[in-house]
């Protein structure tokens, strides 16, 4: 049984950061970073049934024809992400009258719709792609049992090398699954999950940098015949915390940089419409 203290209960009985009942949440889960994005994903729902909103956690549940969808918003980092996909859990898995597990595992589909930088050349601003695995440079998995096969690990420490990193990162997969239903027309890679949008990027404004040359060495990693695709700053977590937990996740990002060729999208909110557009109508197309 979990103590008041550790599965903490709003006065209505919801989940505490994100105040939602059980009922609220469907088994098909979008997320994404912006608060404000999760309207321009519940736009396109024929009904929406439920809508809350707490600190950066913004929730809508709705239907598009029979396929019921929850879209939430994490805010930006993976210390949001475990917040967010720690609640979640608990509301499939955890039955919160009894503070006990349930009996049944139920799974959950977790489909992150972000935006991201580029770190390659041949990888165009306005493009769309799947994060079929992860790095991430975040310290949370060091709080948490991430088992890493001989593989990640190795993966994990050629980039430590390469970059001059002070520690060495975790890398996570995708669901193949869900990697396949996303696959037509978008392109795959490894993405870095980093803990900042500046130097952890590469980026120099005022503030001195320990790796001035980061974003150079990201770029030109390359391991087994692996490379580094894009950065941004949730995937890891969530594919951590999906295998750590028993759901499924993937990553869809739109490409709104290329940071070797200095280059923006220049109609940004048309790239990131256009991949809710094609998430959903893969979505409801699914079996999920």
């Amino acid at each position: 049984m979990f103590a008041p203290s550790e599965l903490i209960l709003n006065p209505d009985g919801s989940i505490y950061h994100l105040h939602l009942q059980p009922e609220h949440l469907s088994t098909t889960v979008i997320v994404v970073g912006d608060p404000d994005r999760v309207a321009k994903v519940s736009r396109h729902f024929d009904r929406l049934d439920f809508q809350t909103r707490k600190r950066e956690f913004v929730t809508h549940t709705g239907s598009i024809g029979s396929k019921r969808i929850t879209v939430i918003s994490s805010g930006i980092g993976t210390d949001n992400v475990e917040i967010l996909l720690t609640e979640l859990d608990a509301l499939a898995n955890i039955d919160l009258l009894t503070r006990t597990i349930k009996p049944q595992h139920t799974c959950l589909n977790i489909i992150r719709i972000g935006t991201s930088g580029a770190l390659q050349a041949d990888i165009p601003v306005g493009s769309r792609l799947i994060s079929i695995a992860a790095a991430g440079l975040d310290n949370l998995m060091n709080f948490y049992d991430l088992q890493q096969s001989h593989q990640q690990r190795a993966f994990c420490v050629a980039l430590q090398q390469a970059t001059g990193l002070p520690f060495t990162p975790y890398r996570v997969s995708a669901d193949a699954g869900l990697v396949r239903l996303f696959a037509e027309g978008s392109l795959q890679g490894i993405t870095l999950t980093t803990p900042g949008f500046y130097a952890p990027q590469g980026r120099h404004l005022r503030a001195a940098r320990l790796l001035p040359r980061f974003l150079e060495q990201c770029a030109h990693f390359q391991w087994n015949s692996e490379r580094l695709a894009n950065f941004e700053m949730e995937t890891a977590a969530y594919y951590a915390f999906a295998e750590l937990l028993g759901h499924r996740a993937v990553s869809l990002n739109a490409i709104l940089a290329n940071r070797i060729l200095q280059q923006f999208d220049e109609n940004p909110q048309a790239t990131v419409d256009s991949l809710i557009q094609f998430a959903l109508a893969k979505i409801v197309a699914s079996d999920l």
